[in-house]
């Protein structure tokens, strides 16, 4: 038994002594741990203090030489602005010195102008003194000469008309008479013969132009989706053609009425093409409008090349090609003006091999000799000068533009080939059936209705229909407000009334219309 209790007394005893060691252990270690976690957070801050005190010496370094480049900078441009301004000042100067040079110079000049206006007025006072007695020595010569032949000036002038009169009157006559007939005679052959022999190598069709086109419908149906809505389809065709639609109780057609053949061509096929597609509205019409423009300027274009190859001249510059073309839209009283053009080439050039000229050269001429109507009614001048003009542009030879110059008799031809140009033009306008003067002074009437509202400010468009009962002035929107729209129409109808004669009344309608477009993307 006390064995016992001394082996518990023991075990306790190792086990106590055992927690005691222990906790003296754990007691020097945690000691330890933060002896040197305190060693550890003492580095970091003399670190951290060291790397601010090194970031704090770098910025202020950094400071120190960005305000040491800024103020450099600003003395070099401070140097630079003094430098400009004493140039400038230096330029000023410069100028200075020179203006009062100049006006020194002015002022020497204007002295030196004022002693010769002294010196001319005295030379011009001697030179009239010196003429003043000139003439009275000439009227004493000449009172001496009087006195001594007994005449007068008039007296001995008349004399001698009398006596040269007297001796060679019947022998000049005579000759005179003689060489007249002569000439006569052989002239009227000759010209006969030419005449004949080319009438009889060359022969065209009479033609004849009138001022309307008629439009075939599939279906009377068509005429009303023609005028569209209030009208809005009609007013879209006349406003972008300048030709007036006629739709009355013809059946299954429409009248196209315009006296510009190339305006109603136009219309004409824009007309076809929207009956065709049966899309009719103003959009497709502008659309289609525009398309049938292309497509006659292309038309215009072959016809040029056309008549240009039918008459065998050769080369012609592209642009006289085209202004060709545009006379088959031309008439003159009634007649095709491109059609009297190949007759006149024709006639020429027969005429020319019949006397030895040169005969494509007379052709060249007679086609081209009209060439001046293709513009006359966009350019200022008579045909025949605007033909000269192109003709020169164009580097033409000389025979031609002689041949422009003189195919109406205004001025002398100074060429043979001008001389059978001007008998080609009077043979094709005299035949038979080719030309009709009333048509054309009808046009030459709309054409000034259409010049005198056109020329007006503001206008953009103006077109003579109706036969020329009606003139539809299209305005620029931006240019003419409505209240100016009512002067202007006023202001038109007094310059008709001035200057034009005319049957019945003609209506002046001005249009302004805005339009606003967007696309939707």
């Amino acid at each position: 038994m006390p064995e016992v209790l001394i082996l518990i007394i023991s075990g306790l005893l190792l086990t106590f002594i055992g927690v005691a060691v222990g906790f003296v252990l754990r007691a020097i270690l945690v000691e330890k741990g933060f002896n040197k976690a305190r060693d550890q957070a003492e580095k970091i801050v003399d670190e951290a203090i060291k790397t601010a005190e090194q970031n704090k010496k770098e910025a202020l370094l950094e400071s120190k030489q960005e305000i040491h480049t800024k103020r450099t900078e600003f003395d070099k441009e401070v140097k630079e602005r003094k430098q400009e301004l004493s140039t400038q000042e230096n330029k000023l100067l410069q100028r200075e010195r020179a203006l009062d040079n100049r006006s020194t110079n002015l002022d020497r000049r204007e002295s030196n102008l004022d002693r010769k206006e002294e010196s001319i007025e005295q030379r011009k006072k001697n030179l009239d003194e010196k003429n003043s007695k000139l003439d009275e020595l000439i009227e004493e010569q000449n009172e001496k000469l009087q006195s001594i032949a007994g005449y007068t000036v008039d007296e001995a002038r008349e004399t001698i008309f009398k006596r040269v009169e007297s001796e060679m009157s019947k022998e000049i006559a005579h000759y005179i008479k003689e060489e007249e007939e002569k000439a006569k005679h052989e002239a009227d052959k000759k010209a006969k013969h030419l005449l004949a022999h080319a009438m009889q190598k060359y022969a065209q069709d009479v033609t004849g132009e009138g001022t309307v086109s008629v439009v075939n419908l599939p279906n009377d149906d068509m005429k009303g989706r023609i005028i569209g809505r209030e009208g809005r389809n009609i007013r879209t065709i006349e406003a972008l053609t300048g030709v007036d639609l006629i739709i009355d109780d013809t059946p299954e057609a429409v009248v196209l009425s315009g006296f510009d053949p190339v305006r109603r061509e136009i219309a004409k096929r824009s007309l076809e093409a929207l009956v065709s597609d049966g899309r009719i509205h103003p959009g497709r019409i502008e659309e289609i409008v525009e398309k049938m423009r292309e497509e006659v300027d292309r038309f215009i274009r072959d016809k040029g090349e056309e008549a240009v190859f039918e008459a065998g001249i050769g080369k012609v510059h592209p642009d006289l090609v085209k202004l060709l073309g545009r006379l088959h839209f031309r008439t003159s009283y009634g007649q095709n003006v491109l059609k009297h053009a190949l007759e006149c080439a024709f006639l020429s050039g027969k005429l020319a091999a019949e006397i030895g000229e040169d005969e494509i050269l007379a052709r060249r001429a007679g086609l081209l000799h009209d060439i001046g109507k293709a513009v006359d009614h966009e350019t200022e001048g008579s045909h025949v000068e605007i033909g000269e003009m192109l003709a020169n542009r164009y580097k033409e030879p000389k025979a031609v533009i002689d041949a422009i110059k003189s195919h109406h008799g205004e001025v002398e031809a100074e060429t043979v080939i001008g001389v059978l140009v001007a008998a080609s033009d009077s043979l094709s306008a005299a035949r038979p059936g080719a030309r009709s003067e009333s048509l054309d002074n009808y046009i030459k009437r709309l054409e000034q209705l259409e010049d005198i509202s056109g020329k007006h400010e503001g206008v953009e468009q103006a077109y003579a229909i109706q036969a020329g009962r009606e003139v539809r002035v299209m305005v620029k929107p931006d240019a003419i407000d409505d209240t100016m729209a009512h002067k202007l129409a006023r202001d038109i109808k007094a310059e008709i009334e001035e200057k034009l004669s005319y049957p019945g009344t003609i209506k002046v309608t001005v249009i302004r219309e805005t339009r606003a477009q967007d696309v939707a993307k």
